[in-house]
């Protein structure tokens, strides 16, 4: 049975990724005219969706509740201070350091505790809308290419680098024992099976990732380290992202494989700085190997 209250609170969790993806203009531009106080304290509002689920299902914690109500507005002081510091956007540490915080939590399920088991994904939705808000209403960031109205090009690169990835994938993983081929089934079950796990992939997996690796960090440390630098060390850490995936200890073979990834994922975003190609290009890589290679 749909609870009302998880209803409710999805779409009020999806609003803030959806207005920066679909409207970004319209979305700094509300924000740019808020004074600086109201700025920082709107994402506080992030609560409510936990709010509404807790209740509902009887899991509600007073620290929890003031942690999703306090952590976006840190964030958005901190990257209010950011701002103010440094302008261009080329050296502040400050920036990185949101960044650690928001990828620690999510990759390490800090505050998945706080959620009934199959509603976890709201921590992580969350933490990104944290971060939507704060790297580009707040921070006011550049370059991030974070606009989900697909172009032909996006389709294309997203495409293209999926065919260069695969050869190797294919060779290394099968090499690794890491890629296990799947007995023949029907294929318009693999179709169907294909499509739906393609879609799952692209919103809830690809885009954050695609987000936060290629349009905040590789964005950020190509203005420190340069193109490729920041390629291979964003790459890297995208890589160990995974050591803990579908594994009790350090899953070499996927961080591995993540890493590589991770190149044409980067090389997708670049092209056009756009966050929209390289999350096709993962989505697709996600959805052939969930399908036909796990």
């Amino acid at each position: 049975m749909v609870n009302p209250a998880t209803v409710v609170a999805a779409i009020l969790t999806l609003l803030p990724l959806l207005a920066a993806a679909f409207f970004p203009a319209w979305f700094r531009a509300a924000a740019q005219r808020l004074p600086n106080v109201a700025k920082v304290l709107l994402p506080g509002a992030l609560a409510i969706p936990y709010l509404l689920v807790s209740l509902s299902h009887g899991v509600f914690a007073w620290g929890w509740f003031a942690l999703y109500a306090a952590l976006p507005v840190v964030i958005g002081c901190m990257l209010l201070w950011a701002r103010s510091l440094d302008r261009e956007q080329r050296d502040c540490w400050i920036d990185l350091l949101v960044l650690l915080v928001l990828g620690l939590a999510v990759d390490l399920r800090w505050f998945e505790p706080a959620w009934p088991a199959h509603l976890a994904i709201f921590n992580k939705m969350l933490l990104l809308d944290a971060g939507i808000y704060g790297f580009h209403a707040v921070r006011e960031m550049s370059g991030a290419g974070f606009d989900l109205r697909i172009r032909p090009g996006d389709i294309g690169t997203g495409l293209r680098e999926l065919a260069l990835y695969t050869p190797v994938a294919l060779a290394l993983g099968l090499w690794l024992g890491f890629l296990h081929l799947h007995p023949a089934a029907h294929f318009l079950d693999q179709l169907r099976q294909l499509v739906s796990a393609w879609i799952f992939t692209f919103s809830f997996i690809a885009v954050p990732e695609e987000l936060f690796f290629r349009g905040w960090m590789q964005n950020l440390l190509e203005r420190r380290l340069g193109r490729y630098p920041a390629l291979f060390v964003t790459s890297i850490l995208f890589g160990l992202a995974h050591f803990n995936k579908r594994a009790v200890h350090f899953n070499w073979r996927y961080v591995l494989l993540a890493a590589i990834a991770g190149v044409f994922y980067g090389r997708a975003w670049r092209h056009e700085r756009r966050v929209a190609a390289s999350a096709i290009t993962h989505a697709c890589v996600d959805s052939i190997w969930s399908v036909w290679l796990r």
